[in-house]
C-alpha cells in the first residue's frame, strides 16, 4: 500500500469536505435558528406551503451538514492513524483491513466482517415472519 498516496487521497477528501462544511456555515445554517429564519417568512404574506418548503430545505441542509461533519471526522481520524502507525488495522478485532477495502474507502475503520456486524447492530434484530 502506498501510504503517501493514501495520505494525499485523504488530504484531498478532507479539503473537499471542509469546503462543503464551510459553505453551509457561511450560508448561516449554524448561526441562525430555524425560528429566526422562518420569522422572516411568517412576517410577510407567505403561503403555508412556502413555510413548509423552507422548513424542509433547512432540515435537509442540517442533515447534509451532519453527514459531512461525520465524514470529515472519519477522514481526520484516518489521517491521525496514518501518523501513529495504526492505519489499516481494524479497530474492533485488530486484524489488517484488506487493501481492496482501503482503496475503496480509505477512511475505513473496520474490516468487512466487523463493519457488517456494526451495521447489523445499528439496524437491530431482524424481523422475520
Amino acid at each position: 500500500m502506498d501510504i503517501e498516496g493514501v495520505r494525499g487521497q485523504l488530504g484531498a477528501e478532507h479539503d473537499r469536505l471542509q469546503a462543503l462544511r464551510d459553505e453551509f456555515i457561511e450560508g448561516g445554517l449554524t448561526s441562525q435558528s430555524e425560528e429566526d429564519s422562518l420569522a422572516e417568512l411568517s412576517s410577510s404574506a407567505q403561503h403555508q406551503a412556502d413555510i413548509g418548503t423552507e422548513t424542509f430545505d433547512r432540515e435537509r441542509d442540517v442533515s447534509i451538514l451532519e453527514q459531512v461533519e461525520a465524514e470529515l471526522a472519519d477522514v481526520e481520524l484516518a489521517l491521525r492513524r496514518l501518523d501513529d502507525g495504526t492505519y489499516g488495522t481494524c479497530e474492533a478485532c485488530g486484524r489488517v483491513i484488506g487493501d481492496s477495502r482501503l482503496e475503496a474507502k480509505p477512511e475505513a475503520r473496520f474490516c468487512l466482517d466487523d463493519q457488517a456486524r456494526a451495521e447489523r447492530d445499528v439496524r437491530g434484530p431482524s424481523r422475520s415472519s
